[in-house]
């Protein structure tokens, strides 16, 4: 599963392709360490931090939770990265959790 849960939120493992042909996601992925990403992708050109602004618009939309709860808490010029989800772990891990089962396929 590519959540972690915080002491203030979860974690959210993400590899991200930008200059795709489309927005989206795609299902969850296993990384050779072990763990598991969710993909995604967008239009957006990675520069300054532009591809990253599209992502986080992007998840806010998808699981409607306000962008201000999301941010990017590391991998900021990298395609692999870890999105910050602020509020009550207890619950975001239950939301998130069905959101990733329903892009499994």
């Amino acid at each position: 599963m590519p959540l972690t849960p915080q002491e203030k939120g979860v974690r959210l493992a993400i590899r991200l392709t930008p200059k795709a042909s489309k927005n989206g996601f795609g299902a969850v992925e296993q990384t050779a360490d072990g763990g598991a990403q969710v993909k995604a992708y967008v239009t957006t050109v990675p520069e300054d931090g532009k591809a990253n602004k599209s992502l986080i618009k992007l998840l806010s939309k998808a699981l409607k939770i306000p962008a201000s709860q999301i941010s990017v808490a590391s991998g900021q010029t990298n395609r692999n990265k870890q999105i910050l989800f602020d509020g009550a772990p207890d619950e975001l891990m239950r939301r998130l959790g069905h959101w990733i089962e329903d892009l499994t396929p």
